[in-house]
């Protein structure tokens, strides 16, 4: 019996339902008809079983069409099942290219990778590699201690007495505002000339040093001439490093006075105005000065508090966080008469980006009322510092308070909690300008073995809230040699533009005594670094030989990626450290939670798993097998993981020695190299290469047309074994290129693509060939010249069958532009190759259909013809089936592919649309296949997207947050004797001196990167076919905006086909699936943090040396910085921006070395 047209069908196999009647009286209309109203609609999804078929009820004597059977659609199934077969049996050549690889068997070999093997000499590579920096670093840290342990101090020395070269000379010449300009600097400033370095992708000069001093430090000082009078004997030093090793980059030493000498010269790169640059404040300075530290720190917001010095405050609070890394865990809370967390962290939590960033979001949020309650604070932070329930440093543990100043002691807390071993050391800082008397708080500093610091204004903050690690190094120094390990930083990028970079560290100590028999110094001089670009790392994996989807990838004890070919970072001069998670950087499962504990203890392992992956366009996602291999790199922290496809066990490895033998020309004179000339695109397809490094001399470009007239150029001028090119990527290249061609030869040249609606044939190999044929289908190929860069290849690699890839389009774009038939569909297939009992996938074929065509024909694979003759009518007096070709109007039919996205449809409106995520062409359709699980959602998160920055909110005609005082203040005398009066003060002095400070510039904020994009994070989500493999129908049940639909997965493909009524009304619209990326938050931190991702710290600790001096435990401030500086920074306090990350400049105090 038929099913009546609207009505219902089967279900997916299960327990039998009864079929729910349609709504109304009497049968349900057909098609056409208008329906009976009826009770509100129903969101409802219903399944019926496939044998309860309800009657057709038809007025006599009128045709009646019915919706199609199930075993109707089945049948459209197989025929489309069967055109795609066929069409890629004839002209993807698949089997023809199998027999063209055997018949040329003698000109390659199979390789086998070994993966713990090849772990394993990569891990040796890059220990090797590191090494040598390791001893150049040792050797700089201990010519530096020697150095300035000979150094005689003068106190009358002058500027005139030093010779180096500044590296922001030149800038601060062109500057007529710059400080030295103003003070008429008298330091003798070399003038250097410059060469080109492409290692350094900088101009520099290899015979001196650079100088970079802060903006907010006076470089004629006497501490800083006399830093600059002894470091400058580590040029040498410098010097001799590169000679014993040339692939050395950047060697830097960074004291602890501010100053920072690095080597080659190269002029600085700062910006128009403040350069806010200060060496103590980067990240690989922080790590190398001290040991990781748990922190808490504690702000009084009683109501004594004024406005001017609670902004202070907050500020103070940021600029501390700033100086910690993700081997520090801190929490920030306020105090009055109560003590509480200032964020929704009720622990201590890890120092990283994304927990700092709520810290300061919330600092923002303190408000001062109340009595100060010392006691309060300091309780709750011995609390939060005695939790052993939490992860943790486990090293230094120290507790900053920030105050306007109090008479309390607490010395009955510290009895408390922290006498007498004084585990815990405390930090106070007096803020704002008043006239309380800070004894207490200088007390309790020196009575923890810690330091009390001044900031009166807010050119103090910057350097008061770095000069704590002076206090840390303390141990360090006094331990002596066995501090004296070198440790590696997370990822970061480099100041003078390499890049990503990571950088080996050694502490430098003051070996300097005061006299015979006085006790060791304890200042720590400053840090040693030298980088190393992650891309030298790089080449020493291997690369090609892993296929398209395999990778080395590299983690850290924080489980952040050293290497992976996802650690891509949109932003430039990124302020933090790059710290992609590996399970941010690959889709999070239990499995690899595992593979990543086991990495981060340093431990080797193999794991075979099933996992999910995103392609290389973040559209699709696909299950697939990997094998992972890991081991530790010794002497590092860093652990070296393999992941490897069961198809990339072996890959192929030309052997043209015969070729090359009777050759003894250039390349260029071997038989199958003719066919990579353009001659010969129009008979034998167009042939793109993989923009390789085949050979050093070779020039690369992104024009793939000029690359391959390059490589041309270069083969006539180089011998096929010749050492400046790699001959593995080379001969297998012309190997690719005369296989490939032999395929043109026999398959594609003598077939009509037309009589099949194809626009062009392909194939792509690892070799790094892509021939495209004929040859005019060449200017509408849009992927990726570099196969193992191109989406359709690494997902055919990864599925079985035929993946068709319909093109990208974007919702917010306008529709394809369906002209002169240069639309097409992409549909490729995996070559597997089994030889000798070894299997692999050396190549991708497949053809390019034509949209509007394969549009066409599918409407008749779809519909009730049974041979190339004129659709079937329906008589007057019959019952039939509706079809996708004859019932369009009705009946919409179409190919979605797996990642939910349109591929055909019967149609004709919605065939610009072709590409386009299904929700956006037909929600309450995509929903309900959502629902009935043919589709699953993966959801995850991009860290390392880059937005446009939010435009600040303009609440009104005045700045947001200047303080403006009111009549009652003019009249009260105390006002004038106020923080608040004294700092309106310098503000509008300042102002009248350096007004230039007040303008913006906007050329400088047109051109500067970060003012057009910043970092954020990216919601990402894509569908993937879920459990469900069987064909059913289905009924999505809203009253009368009821539809009937059919959907089955299209066997040996990527597609599944989809039979559904159209909608009459829109009364059932649903919610609406999105698949577009998002801007997000990211995962709420608050419960994040109550599950923190498995991590450990450094391997050693210096918190302790019972030798320690800590007599010197306090001081106010020293002298001023700049007023320039000053002035600026005020302005921004007063202004009530909230603080952002400086990667760069402070203020600095004088210090004696």
């Amino acid at each position: 019996m038929a099913v009546p047209a609207r009505t219902c069908g089967a279900s997916r196999p299960g327990p039998a339902r009864t079929a729910l009647p349609w709504p109304g009286r009497g049968p349900r209309p057909g098609p056409g008809a208008r329906r009976p109203p009826s009770g509100p609609p129903r969101p409802l999804l219903l399944l019926l079983p496939p044998l309860l078929l309800l009657p057709l009820f038809a007025a006599p004597g009128a045709s009646a069409y019915s919706f199609p059977q199930q075993h109707t659609m089945q049948h459209w199934a197989r025929r489309l099942e069967q055109e795609i077969d066929g069409v890629m049996r004839i002209f993807g050549g698949v089997q023809q290219l199998r027999e063209i690889y055997k018949d040329n068997r003698n000109l390659f070999e199979v390789q086998e990778n070994e993966p713990q093997k090849l772990v394993e000499k990569v891990a040796g590579d890059i220990e090797s590699l590191l090494d040598r920096k390791v001893q150049a670093l040792k050797r700089l840290a201990d010519a530096a201690e020697n150095f300035q342990k000979a150094h005689r101090w003068q106190d009358n020395i002058k500027e005139e007495d030093i010779l180096y070269y500044d590296a922001k000379a030149d800038a601060e010449l062109d500057d007529p505002e710059s400080e030295d300009v103003e003070r008429g600097s008298k330091a003798s400033t070399l003038r250097l000339d410059f060469v080109e370095d492409s290692n350094f992708k900088n101009k520099v000069n290899y015979s001196y040093t650079a100088v970079q001093i802060p903006t907010d430090i006076y470089k004629g000082s006497t501490v800083i001439l006399n830093e600059l009078n002894w470091t400058e004997a580590l040029e040498n030093v410098f010097i001799e490093n590169r000679r014993q090793d040339p692939t050395l980059l950047w060697q830097v030493f960074g004291s602890a006075t501010g100053v920072t000498r690095y080597y080659p010269a190269t002029p600085w790169r700062a910006p128009k105005k403040i350069d806010l640059y200060d060496v103590r404040r980067r990240p690989w300075y922080i790590q190398g000065a001290s040991s990781p530290k748990d922190m808490v720190i504690i702000v009084d917001v009683s109501g004594s508090v004024s406005g001017l010095t609670l902004k202070l405050m907050k500020t103070s609070v940021c600029e501390m966080l700033d100086t910690l890394s993700d081997d520090d865990y801190v929490n920030v809370a306020s105090f009055n008469e109560k003590a509480q967390p200032v964020s929704c962290f009720t622990h201590l939590v890890q120092a990283n980006v994304r927990n700092k960033k709520v810290f300061k979001e919330a600092v923002q949020g303190m408000v001062a009322k109340g009595t100060t309650g010392y006691k309060a604070g300091f309780e709750y932070a011995f609390d939060q510092l005695q939790n052993s329930n939490i992860t943790r440093a486990n090293c230094n543990k120290m507790i900053m308070m920030f105050t306007d100043g109090g008479e309390d002691r607490v010395q009955d807390v510290f009895e408390k909690y922290n006498w007498p071993n004084r585990t815990v050391r405390v930090f106070t800082f007096s803020v704002g300008q008043h006239n309380y008397d800070v004894t207490p708080l200088q007390w309790m500093a020196c009575a923890n073995k810690g330091y009390y610091f001044e900031i009166p204004s807010i050119g103090a903050i910057r350097i008061n809230t770095q000069e704590y690690l002076d206090v840390l190094g303390r141990p360090m120094v006094l331990a002596g040699k066995e501090a004296k390990q070198v440790q590696w930083t997370n990822v970061y990028e480099d100041a003078l533009g390499l890049g990503l970079v990571v950088t080996g560290t050694l502490p430098v100590f003051n070996l300097t005594q005061d006299g015979p028999g006085e006790k060791k110094n304890q200042l720590i001089l400053g840090v040693m670094g030298i980088d190393v670009a992650l891309n030298d790392i790089k080449r020493l994996t291997p690369n090609y030989t892993l296929g398209a989807n395999g990778y080395v990838f590299a983690i850290d004890l924080n489980g952040y990626v050293l290497l992976h070919p996802n650690l891509k970072p949109q932003t430039t001069n990124f302020r933090e450290p790059v710290t992609l998670d590996f399970l941010d950087a690959e889709l999070e499962d239990e499995n690899k939670e595992e593979i990543r504990r086991s990495m981060i203890d340093g431990n080797k392992g193999h794991k075979q798993i099933r996992t999910l992956v995103k392609s290389l366009d973040e559209r699709y996602v696909d299950e697939v097998m990997r094998n992972y291999t890991w081991v530790p790199i010794r002497s590092t922290n860093y652990s070296l993981g393999l992941v490897l496809p069961p198809y990339s066990t072996f890959y192929l490895q030309a052997n043209l020695s015969d070729q090359i033998l009777q050759v003894k020309l250039p390349i260029s004179k071997l038989k199958d190299f003719e066919f990579l000339l353009p001659s010969s695109f129009e008979s034998e397809g167009h042939v793109f290469i993989a923009p390789r490094e085949y050979c050093k001399d070779l020039n690369a470009s992104d024009n793939n047309t000029e690359f391959l007239k390059n490589f041309i150029e270069l083969m006539e001028k180089v011998t096929p074994d010749s050492k400046q090119c790699n001959n593995f990527l080379l001969h297998n290249l012309i190997l690719d290129t005369g296989i490939t061609q032999q395929l043109v030869e026999r398959v594609w040249r003598d077939q009509d693509l037309n009589t099949y609606s194809l626009l062009a044939v392909f194939a792509a190999t690892d070799g790094g060939i892509t021939r495209i044929f004929p040859n005019k289908a060449a200017d509408d190929w849009m992927e990726n010249p570099e196969p193992f860069n191109a989406s359709f290849y690494r997902r055919s690699l990864d599925n079985h069958g035929y993946v068709f890839k319909p093109p990208h389009q974007d919702a917010l774009l306008r529709p394809l532009e369906l002209e002169n038939d240069t639309v097409g569909i992409l549909v490729s297939t995996a070559v597997e190759l089994s030889l000798g009992g070894r299997t692999l996938r050396p190549a991708v074929v497949g053809v390019k259909l034509d949209l509007e065509a394969w549009a066409e024909k599918f409407k008749v694979l779809a519909s009730n013809r049974t041979h190339q003759d004129q659709p079937q009518k329906c008589g007057p007096s019959s019952h039939c089936e509706m079809d996708c070709e004859v019932n369009n109007e009705d009946l919409l039919c179409v190919l979605i592919d797996d990642g939910g996205f349109l591929v055909l449809s019967n149609q004709n409106h919605q065939w610009d649309q072709v590409g386009r995520f299904f929700s956006e062409v037909d929600a309450n359709l995509m929903l309900a296949l959502y629902n009935n699980s043919f589709y699953t959602r993966k959801e995850s998160y991009d860290y390392q997207a880059a937005c446009a920055p939010q435009p600040p909110g303009n609440l009104g005609a005045a700045p947001r947050g200047v303080f403006v005082p009111t009549i009652a203040d003019f009249l009260n005398l105390a006002w004038w004797t106020s923080a608040a009066a004294w700092s309106l003060f310098q503000q509008l002095l300042y102002g009248l001196i350096y007004h230039s400070w007040f303008q913006a510039d906007p050329a400088e904020a047109e051109g500067n990167p970060e003012a057009r994009e910043s970092s954020c994070v990216m919601k990402q989500t894509q569908y993937y076919f879920g459990s469900v493999n069987a064909s059913y129908n289905a009924i999505i049940d809203c009253g009368n905006c009821s539809r009937l639909f059919h959907a089955q997965r299209l066997t040996n493909t990527n597609l599944l086909f989809v039979v559904a009524e159209k909608p009459l009304c829109s009364q059932c619209e649903g919610g609406r699936l999105l698949q577009k990326e998002t801007h997000s938050d990211g995962p709420e931190q608050c419960e994040l943090v109550q599950r923190p991702r498995y991590r450990r710290g450094p391997h050693i600790c210096f918190d302790y040396n019972a030798t320690e001096d800590t007599s010197d435990c306090g001081r106010g401030a020293s002298f001023p910085p700049s007023l320039g500086v000053l002035v600026s920074l005020q302005l921004l306090l007063l202004l009530g921006l909230p603080p952002r990350p400086q990667p760069q400049v402070h203020a600095h105090a004088s210090r004696r070395v």
